[in-house]
């Protein structure tokens, strides 16, 4: 007969072990972290430094990865050196490519403009798989009001096919200040005619403010659809269609909901990298590594 203390002790025992697991899960989720901070390199453009100088920058600074341009990345191969180098500047100084601004014409109305568009960025694709960089910002430059966002969705998703096939996959990426696509709103509706498990639309603090979309629709959309955000802020006394991008200042140094917004994207439910672009000549006029620095501090103040 099963005494008293056996049937209490294999009781316990029974407890521990389907304790352990989800101690170790939770411990687990813990440890991911929900934010990854990154550079991107025109907050320092008017410092007039090369792409390793950035790069020495940024590791200094504690960021986790960068945000180049591909201009950048074009004058760094016609200085003679090779994408296997510029990839391993990086790896030795512990970033990572999070992802690229290029300027293909993939979603002009003009068959030829796009069909070049496609091809450039299919070329730009390439590139960035060379440097081990996951993603590509794919804005709608080359486009023009109004535009049809059916066949914006239709090209979209052959942009993501093309992703799929270099291994560098497309953040749908809209203005403010733009005509044709400034509008949250427009961006996932061309997502969603995409309707592609991969879609994903890359915001911004800027143009979410300046193009009117405010910051409540951030909210409909689901962790899956946001890899990477753009961080800044809006000043509170320029008029919002006065804006410009030169406006642009730190994050919680404007009129943005900062903590809204944070709290937001924390409700993502997963890690999403926080990149910080600016375009104001005032902090071109400082010194670079203070700017870089003041940045990743003013972020991670809300994040």
């Amino acid at each position: 007969m099963t005494s008293r203390r056996q049937v209490l002790k294999s009781i316990a025992l029974s407890s521990i072990a389907v304790g352990a697991p989800l101690a170790v899960t939770k411990a687990a989720e813990k440890t991911l972290p929900q934010f990854r901070f990154s550079l991107n390199t025109s907050t320092i453009r008017g410092q007039k430094l090369s792409i390793p100088q950035i790069i020495e920058l940024a590791a200094r600074a504690g960021y986790d990865g960068f945000e180049p341009w591909m201009m950048e990345i074009q004058t760094y191969l016609d200085s003679g050196k090779s994408l296997a180098s510029l990839k391993k500047l990086a790896s030795d100084a512990g970033l990572e490519f999070f992802d690229c601004i290029g300027f293909p014409t993939w979603m002009s109305q003009d068959a030829e403009k796009s069909k070049v568009g496609f091809t450039q960025m299919e070329k730009e694709m390439g590139v960035l798989a060379e440097l081990g960089c996951p993603r590509v910002a794919a804005p709608a430059i080359g486009s023009e009001a109004p535009l049809d966002l059916m066949e914006a969705g239709e090209k979209y998703k052959r942009l993501l096919d093309l992703g799929r096939k270099t291994g560098v996959m497309p953040q749908l990426e809209f203005w403010g200040a733009f005509p044709s696509f400034h509008h949250l709103g427009q961006a996932m509706m061309v997502a969603a005619v995409a309707n592609d498990p991969d879609a994903k639309i890359l915001a911004d603090v800027y143009h979410l403010f300046r193009g009117g979309s405010g910051f409540e629709g951030m909210k409909l959309l689901d962790g899956q659809a946001i890899d990477i955000f753009h961080m800044n802020d809006v000043p509170g006394d320029i008029p919002r269609l006065e804006q410009q991008d030169k406006d642009r200042v730190m994050p919680g140094d404007g009129a943005a909901p900062m903590q809204e917004l944070a709290n937001t994207l924390k409700a993502k439910g997963k890690p999403i990298i926080l990149s910080l672009e600016l375009f104001n000549p005032t902090y071109y006029a400082m010194d670079a590594e203070v700017v870089v620095k003041e940045g990743l501090e003013k972020m991670k103040r809300f994040f």
